[in-house]
């Protein structure tokens, strides 16, 4: 028995060693200063200057963008769900219209991401179907009020994602929710 924990504990320290010897080719510094001396110091500051032109403009509207996003996100509401349902309440359905007028208003340049989560009680097999489902129902509500569905994707969550994790009727209701996300 010794003989094969002493030989396992061997074969594994092999394996794991690899080939540590190796040293990595690095390039000889006279190669490296002879390619900086070829190039004039106005060409390196030009690539320079344009790169960083470019790249402060595209960081500046990828800026804006966001949070062009995250104040449009802030607006829309999230839609809760009855216990084991996926049929949109009656209080719920102003706030479905609502978040249709401002996806096909300020939010029209965006894509729809309809984040569906359930609470704890279940399997997990049956959240995510359930989650996927009201996800579905809210696709549905939007197409309904003039949303285009190729703008709409879907994920269900199941429990996975839950804004409370207390053992209360309250935020197992809280749980029960479409979440929506905007997209570039």
């Amino acid at each position: 028995m010794k003989k094969v924990i002493i030989s396992s504990v061997v074969t594994a320290l092999l394996i794991f060693s690899g080939c540590a010897d190796k040293d990595p080719v690095l390039e000889s510094d006279s190669q490296t200063s002879s390619k900086a001396v070829s190039h004039s110091s106005e060409e390196v500051m030009g690539v320079n200057s344009e790169t960083i032109e470019s790249s402060t403009v595209d960081q500046t509207t990828s800026d804006s963008n966001e949070k062009v996003m995250a104040d449009l996100e802030n607006q829309l509401e999230t839609i809760y769900f009855n216990f084991d349902k996926f049929d949109i309440r009656s209080d719920m359905k102003e706030k479905v219209a609502n978040d249709a007028s401002l996806v096909n208003g300020p939010a029209k340049m965006f894509t729809i991401k309809l984040e569906g989560n359930c609470d704890e009680w279940g399997s997990d097999e049956y959240n995510f179907a359930l989650g996927l489902r009201r996800s579905s129902t809210v696709k549905k509500s939007l197409v309904a009020e003039g949303v285009d569905a190729t703008r709409i994707t879907m994920v269900s969550f199941g429990e996975s994602n839950p804004v409370c994790t207390a053992k209360t009727q309250a935020c197992w209701a809280e749980n029960r929710r479409v979440d929506f996300k905007l997209l570039p």
